[in-house]
């Protein structure tokens, strides 16, 4: 071989060293980075930890802070407030009520017939959008415009076109804005949220306002009952099953109510002397507590909303949230590392990420996991994400929405002992202290809300935290039931239970 063949050769050597060398360089430079994407994962699956001595001790402080806002105004991070709604429908309702559902840029107005023997013959719903310019107007443009779609809707229904001569149409009212309440069918607006601001209704009686429009426009309704969707929710729990005791709603947000004895309200003592108990709205999206597993995602997402160090139960366990939570890890991972390439500017973009997406990778059961991969691609614009990274996306879904099951089933199960259903309490207890067998009361707890309803793998691991908190002897006892539309067809079964004409035959008082 002449000297040319021979540098030739060597040249050769060279290159394939180098090229060796940049292969292995990339190579250990993917594993490093893999190392870290998953120790990012590690480190979530550490922080969103949710064991059942865990889930317990949340139990318990829901049921402190229970009695801690019952006692006194401001004395917990629960508000723990009087709803003054003591009669529950019993199923003995007659008749047709109405029911206007307020709560956003929409409102619904319904007509349900009552036929007893918790039958509900039929129901009739009109949508209608609120006017932008209605939103920041005055109270009287505003009710005076739903006054009159609800004037149409009645006319519309019942046929006529001059009131009726029959006994007055009532009405329930679910009005779903900060109200202060001051009976079953009065409540002062505290403030305006979504969108809305209108000055001159802040600090009026909200029903009142409805009241003086449905005059105005010569409707014969009485506004029978103030209400939120949670309230109805429970109503309409209990029309169709008398041993339900709260409510729960695992949505978009999230809230809780349940029935107290009146001697245990210790705020309002005085004020209740007719009835053995009343409907406590928890407002539980502002539970919090130092056993809630919370994570520096969970820390960065309460800083940047708009009411940092508020609302923090809410912010880890309903829909708003958990796909901005999935978004901030998958950020995480991609400063971490190149195996999602380069960093999107989709993954800096708040809430871009919504929880239904995340649902829907949590639950792609195809074998490459297409859906996964066209979520990624569509919203997130991370094209070509191979298929290992496709799974550790999953397992990030995963993490999050099982935190936030168990954490709400602590949270139903923290209730339940504050009423002395969790099985540990008084004659609700599984055993005698001889450890004889004593029978147990059926508990039912009514759940609304799209998160618990419509995403099976957080349906699942909320009923398997029930089962495992509150154990084998007392579980099958606790019925959680899926209620649709408390916030309105709940609103009207209240408008019959408080109604003047069936209020003295019910005689299904709440029992507690």
């Amino acid at each position: 071989m002449g000297k040319v063949g021979v540098a030739l050769a060597a040249g050769c050597a060279a290159a394939a060293c180098v090229v060796a060398a940049v292969m292995v360089g990339r190579s250990v430079r993917r594993r490093r980075g893999w190392r870290r994407v998953v120790r990012v994962l590690e480190e979530l699956e550490e922080g969103c930890a949710t064991t059942v001595g865990r889930l317990r001790q949340v139990v318990d402080a829901m049921a402190v802070e229970m009695h801690a806002g019952l006692a006194s105004e401001g004395g917990s991070k629960l508000k723990m407030l009087l709803t003054y709604v003591h009669d529950l429908p019993t199923g003995n309702e007659k008749g047709i009520y109405y029911a206007l559902d307020l709560g956003g840029t929409n409102f619904r107005v319904l007509r349900v017939k009552l036929g007893g023997q918790r039958c509900i013959i039929e129901h009739d719903v009109d949508l209608q959008p609120i006017p932008q310019h209605l939103m920041t107007s005055s109270s009287v443009e505003l009710f005076d415009f739903i006054a009159t779609s609800l004037k149409d809707f009645v006319e519309r229904e019942e046929n006529i076109s001059e009131p009726s001569q029959r006994e007055r149409r009532e009405l329930g009212f679910t009005f779903s804005f900060p109200v202060k309440q001051t009976s079953s069918s009065s409540g002062t607006l505290m403030k305006w949220t979504k969108g809305f601001s209108i000055e001159d209704a802040v600090g009026r009686d909200v029903s009142q306002c409805l009241q003086e429009a449905l005059s105005r426009k010569g409707l014969d309704m009485q506004v029978t009952v103030l209400i939120n969707d949670t309230v109805g929710t429970l109503a309409l729990g209990h029309y169709h099953d008398e041993d339900t005791v709260a409510a729960v709603i695992i949505g978009t947000g999230t809230n809780a109510c349940y029935l107290e004895r009146a001697d245990a309200i210790i705020k309002c003592q005085g004020l209740l002397t007719t009835s053995a108990g009343m409907v406590i709205n928890m407002e539980w999206g502002n539970f919090w507590s130092s056993h809630l597993p919370r994570t520096p995602y969970d820390a960065e997402l309460d800083a940047d909303s708009p009411n940092p160090n508020d609302q923090g139960f809410e912010k880890m366990i309903s829909g708003m949230y958990l796909g901005d939570i999935v978004r901030r890890v998958i950020l995480r991972m991609s400063q971490e590392s190149d195996v999602f390439g380069p960093v999107s500017s989709k993954l800096h973009e708040p809430f871009i990420l919504r929880t239904p997406m995340v649902a829907a990778m949590h639950e792609d059961d195809s074998s490459n996991l297409n859906e996964v991969a066209q979520i990624l691609k569509d919203t997130l614009e991370i094209p070509d994400v191979p298929l290992n990274v496709r799974k550790l996306v999953v397992k990030v879904c995963d993490v999050v929405t099982r935190r936030a099951a168990r954490l709400a089933a602590a949270g139903i199960v923290g209730i339940l002992k504050k009423i002395g259903r969790d099985g540990n309490s008084g004659m609700t207890g599984g055993k005698t202290k001889g450890g004889s067998r004593i029978k147990m009361r059926r508990t039912v707890v009514a759940v609304e809300g799209g998160l618990y309803a419509n995403y099976t793998m957080f349906r699942e691991y909320l009923n398997e935290a029930m089962r495992q908190i509150l154990g084998e002897d007392v579980a099958p006892y606790v019925i959680l039931n899926v209620t649709n539309d408390g916030s309105g067809i709940g609103a009207a079964l209240l408008a019959a239970s408080h109604s003047a004409s069936t209020i003295t035959e019910n005689t299904n008082f709440i029992v507690i």
